[in-house]
């Protein structure tokens, strides 16, 4: 008998193990990150002791994300996805979710439209090692002081406040962040999450009459990455970003679709993914 529960420290072993199943790159500091920002959200599906699939979920006030959901092979026409799926979407409507969304393989698009889930936009998965000269015009990097208003940018941009997610990534002096302003204001920024051996480009947000700055935010973070194998998601309709993308070297590696169950979010600005699992 299948059942679902919280995800712990213990099984973080096991959900990393799953999840490079599929190539997803995945680390323990990445799940102990999801646990950290939505300890409820996080689960792992058991037939008695045994550990057979994960699924992650996020909320941000009235919206959330749903992601990571993986089950073992032999029991993926057992009704293990459903119900992993099942109790992610009861557990945001118990948080107040009125918005849930995903990202999903085109394979799987039926599969979520099952519950509902409505398809978006197209995204498209792009990697490689970075290769882009510097610009001649250099935005500035954000600092800690610019972080509330990011946050707050973040939010006109995205439609739910993202702030127990974003804050610790842009704080985190690892990582890179630049942002593009206009009379004092933030009118764009970009992100990097850097691990050791790769970087993630993203969340980046950009006002949609902005699309100059939203490339030049692009152009600024790749000429920091040289020599570094770069990930972005980005929409498939941003052809001045992806431009910039293919002339840094990155190339398509798969494509998902943004999916919505309830109000479809991010509409009007110009936005690249966090992440595949939290929006």
């Amino acid at each position: 008998m299948f059942h679902v529960e919280k995800m712990e420290v213990d099984d973080f072993p096991f959900a990393v193990q799953l999840a490079n199943t599929m190539n997803w790159n995945m680390t323990l500091e990445d799940f102990e990150f999801m646990v950290k920002i939505e300890p409820q959200g996080c689960f792992v599906l058991f037939q008695d002791q045994e550990h057979l699939g994960i699924a992650n979920s996020v909320s941000f006030g009235k919206t959330g994300w749903f992601g990571n959901l993986i089950v073992k092979e032999t029991v993926r026409r057992e009704g293990a996805g459903n119900l992993l799926t099942k109790h992610a979407i009861a557990y945001l409507r118990n948080k107040g979710v009125e918005s849930i969304g995903l990202y999903a393989y085109p394979h799987l698009v039926t599969f979520y439209e099952s519950f509902g889930f409505e398809a978006d936009i197209d995204f498209l998965v792009l990697k490689g090692k970075a290769a882009f000269p510097p610009t001649q015009e250099m935005l500035r990097a954000a600092n800690s002081q610019d972080v509330p208003e990011i946050i707050d940018f973040d939010c006109q941009c995205f439609g739910a406040n993202r702030k127990k997610l974003l804050e610790p990534i842009l704080l985190n002096k690892n990582n890179l962040c630049y942002i593009a302003n206009e009379n004092s204001e933030i009118t764009g920024y970009v992100a990097a999450k850097v691990y050791d051996k790769m970087v993630e480009v993203g969340p980046l947000m950009c006002h949609a009459n902005h699309a100059k700055e939203a490339v030049l935010l692009l152009e600024t973070i790749l000429s920091k990455l040289n020599g570094v194998e770069v990930f972005m998601y980005i929409p498939k309709k941003e052809t001045d970003l992806l431009n910039v993308l293919h002339k840094a070297g990155l190339k398509e590696d798969f494509r998902v679709v943004r999916m919505f169950l309830g109000p479809a979010i991010a509409k009007n600005c110009i936005c690249a993914a966090e992440s595949l699992e939290r929006g």
